[in-house]
């Protein structure tokens, strides 16, 4: 697994150990940065299930200011700080150890907003919904905010969900990525 492009290109990144977690491969990553980039002009970035922190670790290297990584297994967490070490730039990066459903309201009382979101759940545990619906409800997202999800096909994610415009569905084989842009109003 590598850095696909940006600043920190090219730099090697650790899986994290055993079979519970599950790197996006580099042609999807490469593939999901062109729809939403390629390059960045700054923003937040949230990575709900960072597992190897591969995701908002690309993206900081495309220009995004800065990332919060949440996840809740500790060879996750210590997995994304070796990774993080990698970019030289750690200050640029936060790392949560916590159940993301329960950190939302976490980052929501330390006044984070986010530009892109990143949600690739472990695939039996598709709450992605919810947790779109709670991210509106806490005030986590700045307008325009694009999030960037994740799934297996049986996820099936709807075209219409209120408050967002339906970028991309994207199908990869067994992996399917689809994009949404919050356009529910000023937050």
């Amino acid at each position: 697994m590598r850095i696909v492009a940006g600043n920190y290109k090219g730099r090697r990144l650790k899986a994290v150990p055993g079979m519970k977690t599950r790197p996006t491969t580099d042609k999807v990553k490469e593939s999901m940065f062109n729809i939403i980039g390629p390059y960045f002009d700054g923003g937040n970035v949230l990575d709900a299930f960072a597992g190897s922190g591969a995701l908002s670790i690309e993206a900081v290297s495309r220009g995004a200011d800065r990332a919060v990584l949440v996840d809740r297994a500790y060879q996750a967490i210590k997995t994304i700080h070796d990774n993080i070490a990698v970019t030289k730039e750690e200050e640029r990066f936060s790392v949560v150890k916590g159940d993301s459903f329960k950190m939302l309201p976490v980052l929501a009382e330390r006044h984070e907003k986010f530009d892109y979101v990143f949600f690739d759940p472990p695939y039996r545990e598709q709450k992605i919904i919810k947790m779109i619906q709670t991210l509106v409800e806490l005030n986590l997202l700045n307008p325009e905010a694009v999030l960037i999800c994740e799934t297996n096909q049986e996820a099936h994610l709807p075209v219409q969900l209120t408050g967002f415009e339906l970028l991309k569905q994207v199908d990869y084989g067994i992996t399917e990525l689809t994009y949404y842009k919050f356009v529910g109003g000023e937050n």
